[in-house]
């Protein structure tokens, strides 16, 4: 492994975020391009709740990738602080990356976002991202493109990709590096994230309490590691005690299911992703506590870690 300062002349690295409306692909696009899962992905709005620190190497590059929350008009006391967290990261960046989904007309939404970006950022570059080329057709992805040049300014790039099929990301990629300054590595080459190993499980718990709920109540759900411990009968396993916060009772009935079964699941296939995350053996036990409203209460959302 090379060292930090061991990289060949012309070595270009620096921060690159991604921005957008919630459920843009921003996720999936940093898992695409870091070809490991850093961040969770699920079909509701708001599922990435801080930075997630992505690491990209390529022979000439390191790009540290940060996927922000979604910034939308905030609903709740979350919301606003998820809002500051995208500000506050993009204050740092190099680069920023505007991702707009080829299935959907730019709206206000998106110029909202772009102003907030002029605003705190003013000489920051922008590459335009136009993502979900697979969901949309070639018709509709000329227009979102001429759209987003339109938004940008003429002169600004935009590239189309699609992370599922893997489409143009080797454009992307030379785009967003020739964007970059000229500097050494920020982390060992190896490295693909700088995000903690129980913030990972959380997150991943979290994903599977997510699977197929739609609107019910994703903003509800928050997972904390409360140990992590190797089982002193088994050196083999690794034991995770778990705690859900959900902000109503009837939430908690939602998330358990008939019988427990959807509890069951949840732990089922969440303890497969932590197994291959942590490399070894997992005993998972997941618990369900209601914290009325936390999503208000500076206090609970500070015990969070919010």
């Amino acid at each position: 492994m090379s060292s930090f300062t061991d990289t060949p002349d012309g070595f270009r690295s620096g921060f690159v975020s991604f921005v957008g409306r919630p459920n843009t692909g921003k996720s999936t696009l940093t898992n695409a391009l870091v070809g490991e899962k850093i961040a969770i992905m699920a079909d509701q709005p708001e599922t990435t709740r801080h930075p997630i620190r992505g690491i990209l190497n390529t022979e000439n590059a390191q790009l540290v990738l940060v996927d922000t929350p979604g910034v939308h008009r905030p609903r709740t006391l979350l919301g606003e602080r998820l809002n500051d967290v995208v500000k506050d990261t993009f204050q740092d960046v190099d680069l920023i990356g505007l991702t707009v989904p080829a299935d959907e007309k730019i709206g206000p939404g998106d110029r909202y976002i772009l102003e907030k970006i002029r605003e705190s950022k003013p000489n920051t570059p922008i590459v335009g991202i136009v993502t979900k080329l697979d969901k949309a057709s070639k018709d509709q992805v000329g227009e979102r493109l001429i759209e987003l040049h339109e938004m940008l300014g003429s002169d600004s790039e935009v590239v189309p990709v699609s992370a599922t099929e893997q489409i143009q990301l080797d454009v992307l990629t030379r785009v967003l590096t020739d964007h970059l300054p000229e500097g050494p590595r920020f982390y060992p080459e190896g490295h693909t994230t700088d995000e903690d190993i129980e913030t990972r499980i959380s997150e991943l718990i979290r994903e599977e309490a997510l699977r197929g709920l739609r609107d019910e109540l994703p903003h509800s759900v928050a997972v904390q590691i409360d140990e992590m411990h190797p089982d002193p009968e088994r050196p083999d396993r690794v034991k995770i005690y778990a705690v859900m916060y959900l902000e109503r009772p009837g939430q908690k009935r939602i998330i358990e299911g008939p019988g427990g079964r959807r509890l069951s699941g949840i732990v089922h296939r969440a303890r497969q992703q932590i197994i291959e995350l942590v490399g070894q053996n997992v005993f998972l036990d997941l618990r369900i506590k209601v914290l009325k409203n936390w999503q208000q209460d500076p206090k609970h959302l500070g015990r969070l870690g919010f």
